[in-house]
């Protein structure tokens, strides 16, 4: 390890790192929203809102159910980092948490808690986990041959064809290309069959 990474800047890189990877695992924000819902469904039913001198206190007969729906909406964002495979189930249930508090927690926490119980709920449903990257195909033509490694030792460059130089009998290849100045209606057949007229001849 550098003496750079060893230094408070390398280690806040470090945890850093190790937070994003952990936070790409998992339906981060859908569990920060539905925990973030669950504070003013729970505390406004017991909050006194002070105005000068005047007290006004929102408490109202709900004021444990509101609670209890605060505490099951932490639960359940809690469950969506720590439990990511129930995720379906938990986004669902926070919807309905969110739709219940309507009624029972001052319009959901005065529509602060509804809304983002419902953010994170919607966010966990639709989460998927990513797939890792696929490494890139190599193109290639089929039935062609690789290229030789020319940095593999023993390698040589083949032999080029020297003008003047005998090639080898073409009489198996069955399309036969007309060598520099051949005529090309002329095959070995013909060539062998006028042979035998002048011979017989």
């Amino acid at each position: 390890m550098s003496g750079e990474s060893s230094g408070p800047r390398g280690r806040f890189t470090y945890w850093r790192l190790r937070f994003r990877d952990w936070r790409g695992t998992r339906p981060f924000w859908a569990g920060l929203f539905t925990l973030l819902s669950g504070a003013p469904i729970a505390y406004f039913p017991y909050a006194n809102l002070q105005i000068g001198h005047l007290t006004m206190a929102m408490a109202t007969t709900a004021g444990a159910g509101s609670l209890i729906i605060g505490v099951l909406l932490v639960t359940l964002g809690l469950t969506m980092w720590f439990h990511s495979i129930v995720r379906v189930f938990a986004g669902v249930a926070t919807i309905l948490l969110a739709l219940v508090s309507l009624p029972v927690s001052n319009i959901g926490g005065f529509l602060i808690g509804f809304v983002l119980a419902l953010f994170g709920g919607a966010l966990s449903v639709s989460w998927a986990p990513g797939r890792p990257p696929r490494p890139a195909a190599e193109h290639h033509i089929p039935h062609q041959a690789p290229e030789p490694d020319r940095a593999e030792p023993g390698w040589a460059e083949p032999d080029r064809a020297e003008p003047g130089r005998a090639e080898p009998d073409r009489a198996g290849d069955p399309f036969p290309v007309p060598r520099d100045g051949e005529d090309p209606n002329v095959t070995e057949t013909t060539a062998q069959a006028n042979g035998g007229r002048n011979s017989a001849g």
